[in-house]
Parts: structure tokens; C-alpha cells; sequence
């Protein structure tokens, strides 16, 4: 059985920094591309961004690129997501998702497995 387990949402203030995790287990890790969407009230889930099998490529929707950082730990079968000066926009649930694709795909419907979400809320 495949999981897939968020954590590290919370509530912070514009400006601050959080760190997301996503421990993957039930999947040989290493094999599967990796992504972040994100969705918030009444919007649609939204690519965050993205990593390749091997850690060394990644891929971030424009309004992420320079503020958030996406990275995995094989050997912990973890997926990251450093996010940094953070806005009241970026107010969502994170999910972390896993993809057999050979590229990065900006698609949720690329993405096979999906973890349960975690909130972050920024406040102004």
C-alpha cells in the first residue's frame, strides 16, 4: 500500500519560512518523479513544483521560482519543499504527489499517488 504523508503546515506570518516533508513509503522511491501542487479555497490544485527520480532536476510553477526549493532525500524516501518568504497568496493545502513519468509534469492527472495534504496559512 502505497503512502504518501505530509508534514510541516502551519500558521505563519508573511515574510517567514517553512519547510515541507512528504515521507513516501509502500513504492520503491527512487523510481517515481515527485511533485508539490498546491490547492486553496474555491481555486483549483495548482503545480508547485517538481523533481526528477534522481534529485538533480528540477522544475517551479513562475510565481515559485526564487522562493521555494524543492528536494528528496532518497535514502530517507522523502521529498522537501523549502519555501521561503512566504505570502498570504500562498495560503493552501500542499500536497505531495508521485509521478512514473519520464519528464516533470506541471498535470495532476500525471501523478499517480497523492498524499493527504497539509494546511499552510499566511497571514498578512
Amino acid at each position: 500500500q502505497v503512502q504518501l504523508v505530509e508534514s510541516g503546515g502551519g500558521l505563519v506570518q508573511a515574510g517567514d519560512s517553512l519547510r515541507l516533508s512528504c515521507a513516501a513509503s509502500g513504492l520503491t522511491f527512487s523510481t517515481w518523479n515527485m511533485g508539490w501542487f498546491r490547492q486553496a479555497p474555491g481555486k483549483e490544485r495548482e503545480f508547485v513544483a517538481g523533481v526528477t527520480r534522481s534529485g538533480i532536476n528540477t522544475y517551479y510553477a513562475d510565481s515559485m521560482k526564487g522562493r521555494f526549493t524543492i528536494s528528496r532525500d532518497n535514502t530517507k524516501n522523502t521529498v522537501y519543499l523549502q519555501m521561503r518568504s512566504l505570502k498570504p497568496d500562498d495560503t493552501a493545502a500542499y500536497y505531495c504527489a508521485a509521478s512514473a513519468l519520464a519528464a516533470i509534469s506541471t498535470n495532476y492527472n500525471a501523478y499517480k499517488y497523492w498524499g493527504q495534504g497539509t494546511q499552510v496559512t499566511v497571514s498578512s
